[in-house]
């Protein structure tokens, strides 16, 4: 049974900083790739940054520069550092672990997410 618990959230001022962390179990996950997915209100969810099995990383145009994706596979945790945060940052966060050939969430289910809220 795949498990993820997303925590780290919180409010922060533009310009800040937040690390979420997330922690999975029920599937391999050293040999998946691993993503952070973020959803604002009344908006789809768009994969923001993912991290391959090899440390291999990329960021959606809009967090490029600022968030920092990691993985710790001995602890089974994939973490989304993100600096210089933005109000329209504001979103809930999940994590998943992405289709390498679509981008899309491997498994259907999800976390309680993380709520991120950024104030300006």
């Amino acid at each position: 049974q795949v498990q993820l618990v997303e925590s780290g959230g919180g409010l922060v001022q533009a310009g800040g900083s937040l690390r979420l962390s997330c922690a999975a179990s029920g599937f391999v996950f050293s040999m998946n790739v691993m993503g952070w997915y973020r959803q604002a209100s009344g908006k789809q969810r768009e994969l923001a940054a993912s991290i391959t099995s090899g440390d291999s990383t990329n960021y959606a145009d809009s967090v490029k520069g600022r968030f920092t994706i990691s993985r710790d596979n001995a602890k089974n945790t994939v973490y989304l550092q993100m600096n210089s945060l933005k109000p329209e940052d504001t979103a809930v966060y999940y994590c998943n672990a992405v289709d390498p050939w679509t981008t899309r969430a491997l498994f259907g289910s999800w976390g309680q997410g993380a709520q991120v809220t950024v104030s300006s």
